[in-house]
């Protein structure tokens, strides 16, 4: 059986390489995914296919690059640290993590969060909360 860290692996290779064909034999039948986008939570896919719909898309659009920056696996766990170039330019990127989870060698959970371009209220500066 195929390790996490072999798992990952394949899947982070299917987009540095757009290899969409690469990700069939990596989605379990109940994976379910979270986008990055909408804000706040992101869009949910629930399913092999739906699931597979979404990241063969991304993987086969050769005018964005995904480079992973850090992996850590830990168990069923691993944890994608990457950067998502979708331009020339050095503002055309957007850096985030994906939190997977894989069982008996299939992606059975991946929840992506990114940094965003848009405002958000953090603690106020004098230690108090933000009452945003």
């Amino acid at each position: 059986m195929r390790t996490t860290a072999d798992v990952i692996d394949r899947f982070n290779r299917a987009f540095v390489e757009h290899d969409p064909a690469a990700l069939a034999s990596l989605i379990g039948d109940d994976c379910v995914m979270e986008a990055i986008q909408p804000a706040p939570d992101g869009a949910r896919y629930q399913g092999r296919e739906a699931c597979l719909t979404f990241w063969r898309a991304l993987a086969e659009d050769r005018t964005t690059q995904f480079e992973p920056e850090e992996v850590m696996v830990a168990g069923d766990r691993a944890t994608i640290r990457w950067r998502y170039r979708y331009g020339e330019g050095p503002a055309d990127s957007v850096r985030g993590v994906n939190l997977m989870r894989v069982r008996d060698g299939l992606i059975v959970e991946a929840l992506g969060y990114s940094k965003t371009a848009g405002e958000v209220p953090l603690a106020a500066a004098d230690g108090e909360e933000s009452r945003a």
